[in-house]
Order: structure tokens, then C-alpha cells, then sequence
């Protein structure tokens, strides 16, 4: 698996409209710099994020076998709109839940589509926080029988919480499990996957990890910065500051020490970052090279101790 993945919720629109141009020279600039692995889903714009991706890709000239594209299964789109959405400018539909066989076939087949391509390198089961039983009877052997039939290739499952992966993981021979995806729980600010990623490393279970900017907050720590999607709470607002503060005396960016620190764990796979304009693909890329002082981590492992992970 690439190091180093595009996420592809901002596409989608995520917190703020993008056009079709930018999201095109998005791509293409992670193709220039290397990037060979991109997540998607239904739910990143309501299918806007697959359809501008496959479009974007097919557009760039780099062979299909050089890339590996993850999306998710477990929510289909139908006709309606969904006001609680974050994401904008996004088509006239909306994700339901549906983790039932003809579900998951019906989401996959969907997604080949937007994106223009025959078979999914990655399938994992997206956010099935309230369908652990559903998840466990219909979507995941469907989508051991579908990688029987060539139209996937590795299985996971992808979401913001610990628990349940911890239990998918240990489940992982029983259920066909070849990896997961945590969103936000392993970042510079919230460790809470620390055991997740210990059980992976152990199994031989791949675990990819993205939000490490926790959406927002790490990125640009200020009032009314985001945290999993939502206005940051006072506390983890004040020590998102202090880990900037601390990443300014060594004179090295909070967002390069952001990036870096996912990928420190030995069970870590690979990252995955989201940008919606091609300068935020050479940023990330840059600071993912950046050269870090080994004392930089100890003094950022100070500003949380004693205190709870969120």
C-alpha cells in the first residue's frame, strides 16, 4: 500500500463549495507528486467526490493499474436532500444507510460508476457505528463473496471510532478483514487508537489513518476551527493552541508535525489527507518531507499529559 494517500471529502464539497476546475487540478497535482492512492466515498459530497475523482483520474493519462482507489460501502444515495449536510454544491440526493447484501452490491456497483472503472482496490464498510450486527451478517460477507467475483480487492471497514475496529480486528480471519481506516483518533491531539494500532501492527491487519488534521483544528488552531466536523470545544481548542505554540519554538509548522506523527506508529500503514486546491497537495506534501527535530515530540507528548484524550 502507498505511504501516503489523497482523501477526497474536501472535494466533495466539504464545509465549502469547490468547482469542478479545482478539484480536477487537485488530483492531478497528487499525480504529479506521486500520490498512487486516493479514499473516497458516496457520503463525500453525495457522490460528487467519486465522480469528480474517476473523472480527474481518467483525465491525467496515468494507467489504472498505477492507482489504488479505496471508496466505502454501507450508505446508498436516493433521490431527496439531507438538510444536516456539511458537505456543498453537492447533487440532489441523499445517503441512507443500508448494510444489507442487496445493499452493499447496490452501493458498490453505484460507485463503480461515478467513478468510471471496473473494480475497487479497496471496499471498506463506512461508519456502521449503529449496525455492528448488520455489518457483521450481510456486509461483510457480501463483500468477501464480491471479492470472490474480482470486483474488489481488499476488505475493511472505515469510521471515527476505536471500539467497534478493535472488535472487526479481532475478528478479522472470521470476517474477511484485510484492514480498517480511523478518522481522527490518532493525531497529534487525540491518541485514542493507540491500542487499535498496536492489535494491527500484532495481526497483520493494515490500518490507513486520516483526519490527522482531526478536520480542521490542527490545521489552523483558532476560535471556531472544527473538531470531527463540529465547532471545537474551549479545551481542546486551548491545547490544539498549545501544541502550535510548542511546534513554533522549534520553528517547525503544527501541520507538519501533524502529518508526521501519524505515520510514527509502527501499525500505521498508510495516511490519508484531504485537500480541495492543489496548493494544499504541495503543502502536505512538503511537510511530510520536512525534517524534524527528535525533541520536537517529546516536548508536544508534554502538552498532553495529565490530561484526557478527547
Amino acid at each position: 500500500m502507498p505511504r501516503f494517500g489523497l482523501g477526497t471529502a474536501p472535494l466533495g464539497g466539504l464545509f465549502t463549495e469547490v468547482a469542478d476546475t479545482d478539484a480536477t487540478a487537485t488530483v492531478h497535482r497528487a499525480l504529479e507528486l506521486g500520490v498512487r492512492f486516493f479514499d473516497t466515498a458516496p457520503q463525500y459530497g453525495h457522490g460528487l467526490a467519486e465522480t469528480r475523482l474517476g473523472a480527474a483520474l481518467r483525465s491525467s493519462g496515468v494507467p489504472r493499474n498505477e492507482v489504488m482507489i479505496s471508496s466505502k460501502v454501507g450508505r446508498v444515495l436516493v433521490p431527496g436532500s439531507d438538510p444536516t449536510t456539511i458537505f456543498h454544491g453537492i447533487p440532489p440526493v441523499r445517503p441512507e444507510f443500508d448494510f444489507s447484501p442487496d445493499g452493499i452490491r447496490r452501493s458498490l456497483h453505484d460507485s463503480l460508476g461515478r467513478l468510471g472503472i471496473d473494480r475497487l482496490d479497496i471496499a471498506l464498510v463506512h461508519d456502521p457505528d449503529h449496525h455492528e450486527h448488520d455489518a457483521i451478517v450481510g456486509a461483510f460477507p457480501t463483500l468477501v463473496a464480491l471479492r470472490d467475483e474480482g470486483l474488489i480487492g481488499a476488505i475493511g471497514a472505515g469510521m471515527n471510532q476505536v471500539a467497534m475496529l478493535e472488535r472487526f480486528v479481532e475478528q478479522a480471519d472470521d470476517i474477511g478483514l484485510d484492514m480498517v481506516l480511523v478518522a481522527g483518533r490518532w493525531s497529534l491531539l487525540d491518541r485514542t487508537a493507540e491500542r487499535l494500532l498496536d492489535r494491527c501492527a500484532a495481526t497483520g491487519v493494515a490500518a490507513v489513518v486520516g483526519g490527522v488534521f482531526n478536520s480542521g483544528l490542527l490545521a489552523n488552531p483558532q476560535p471556531g476551527a472544527t473538531f470531527d466536523y463540529v465547532t471545537a470545544p474551549e479545551p481542546l481548542l486551548a491545547r490544539a493552541m498549545s501544541l502550535a505554540a510548542v511546534c513554533n519554538d522549534f520553528d517547525v509548522p503544527l501541520t507538519a508535525a501533524a502529518l508526521q506523527f501519524a505515520g510514527r506508529h509502527p501499525g500505521v500503514s498508510a495516511i490519508v489527507v484531504g485537500a480541495r486546491t492543489a496548493a494544499e497537495v504541495e503543502a502536505n506534501a512538503e511537510h511530510l518531507a520536512t525534517p524534524l527535530p527528535e525533541a520536537l515530540w517529546t516536548a508536544l507528548d508534554a502538552v498532553l499529559e495529565g490530561t484526557d484524550t478527547p
